[in-house]
């Protein structure tokens, strides 16, 4: 990794991160980074129940990064990978969806909130009036810090273990 093509972001924990687009050939770097998230926050992130993240599905986060869509992998300053992140857009351009998952032995450090900010200024650069994330209702940490970040809760018709989080951009 080199920091020439990443933005340079840091915790108020101090922790240093450099963010960029998630490449093809990010793929072997993924892997093991996702070996390293909880099962937990694994069903948090793609609200299923998965033991590894597929070829296929690691392959569409990498070629995500288009108008509509960012797919982002943040590297602490030793070249370890801590998070990976995604904004995707709707088609009307109105609202986009926020996703983070953070490495289960660097959670803590501010990553989340770091990073969903930086999603934040991406989503009002593209002219989005809202953001909003779908959690599992059990996600206290993520709600928790969605909340003190300004997102107001709503429930998903039909859906009783889940809650849709969404702020207001305009």
């Amino acid at each position: 990794m080199t920091t020439i093509d990443t933005d340079l972001l840091v915790t108020r924990e101090g922790t240093r991160l450099h963010v960029r687009p998630v490449r093809l050939d990010d793929e072997p770097t993924l892997v093991d980074f996702f070996a390293h998230v909880t099962p937990e926050d694994l069903r948090f992130r793609f609200l299923t129940s998965l033991r590894e993240i597929g070829h296929e599905r690691l392959v569409a986060m990498a070629a995500a990064n288009d108008e509509r869509t960012e797919s982002l992998i943040a590297f602490a300053d030793d070249g370890m990978v801590v998070a990976a992140a995604m904004l995707a857009g709707d088609l009307a351009g109105e609202c986009a969806e926020a996703a983070i998952v953070i490495r289960g032995d660097r959670k803590g450090l501010g990553i989340g909130w770091t990073l969903l900010d930086h999603l934040l200024v991406h989503a009002r650069r593209r002219g989005y009036t809202s953001v909003e994330s779908i959690e599992d209702r059990s996600n206290r940490a993520a709600i928790t810090l969605e909340q003190d970040m300004g997102f107001e809760l709503f429930p998903v018709e039909g859906e009783p273990m889940l809650v849709r989080v969404r702020r207001q951009l305009r």
